[in-house]
């Protein structure tokens, strides 16, 4: 038998096994292996789940016959357990919200939207960020700046310039001309139409930056002028941290 033959053979018996599907089903997700019924993951019809076990879905098997999930094994145990008993999770709920978005379990999704966690993030604070003009491309130009100074060194700083209003960017501008530093090194935030104040924004900085991994820290940017130190009103110093 060639080998296109042989694989032409092996999708019909997957597909034949799942039109003769046993009640109980073997899963491995992400190397974590569980046990259930098909009643349970097809409990939610319109489900990205569901379809994995209706008609002829695109499931491979891992070499215990297993049917096998590319997802992180860790958290589909909340998932079935909703699918189970309808008990919402109160562990890991960012890391469930993923995967409910992904298994398309809407009745979760919205549960879990309903979350302080949940609500919290995508409600306030992402709304909140969507008004700030470019803060994600922000960020990683903060990340790249920092990557490029960090070449034999312990730390590489980012200046940062926060403004809430179109007044405080005029303001920003002429800081900004004052500085003596490259002018094209320093990262613009601002202005936006939301409540959240500069403190609020530089948090979401730093929780954003942190949350890719890195050790960062942040305080009002400030130069030796003489004898003297100058403090810039809307300028910041995030500090990036390697080792």
């Amino acid at each position: 038998m060639s080998i296109s033959s042989e694989h032409r053979s092996l999708g019909k018996q997957v597909t034949s096994s799942l039109q003769t599907l046993s009640p109980i089903v073997e899963l491995n997700v992400g190397g974590e292996v569980y046990t259930t019924t098909l009643s349970t993951l097809k409990k939610h019809p319109g489900s990205k789940l569901a379809e994995m076990f209706t008609g002829q879905p695109k499931l491979r098997t891992d070499s215990e016959g297993r049917f096998f999930i590319d997802r992180p094994g860790t958290y589909f145990k909340f998932i079935l357990e909703y699918l189970r008993s309808n008990q919402v999770p109160t562990q890991c709920i960012q890391d469930v919200y993923k995967e409910a978005l992904f298994y398309d379990i809407e009745p979760l999704v919205k549960q879990l939207e309903d979350s302080p966690q949940i609500f919290g993030e995508v409600v306030a604070r992402k709304q909140f960020l969507a008004r700030v003009p470019n803060y994600s491309e922000n960020i990683e130009l903060m990340i790249r700046i920092a990557r490029a100074e960090a070449v034999a060194s312990r730390q590489s700083s980012v200046t940062v310039c926060v403004v809430r209003t179109e007044e405080d960017a005029a303001k920003c501008h002429d800081g900004l001309n004052s500085l003596d530093m490259d002018k094209k090194s320093v990262v613009k935030f601002g202005p936006w139409k939301a409540t959240p104040s500069i403190t609020d924004l530089l948090d979401c900085i730093k929780m954003d930056i942190e949350a890719k991994g890195y050790k960062i820290s942040f305080q009002p940017h400030i130069t030796e002028k003489g004898f003297r130190f100058k403090s810039y009103v809307f300028f910041y110093k995030f500090l990036f941290t390697w080792w």
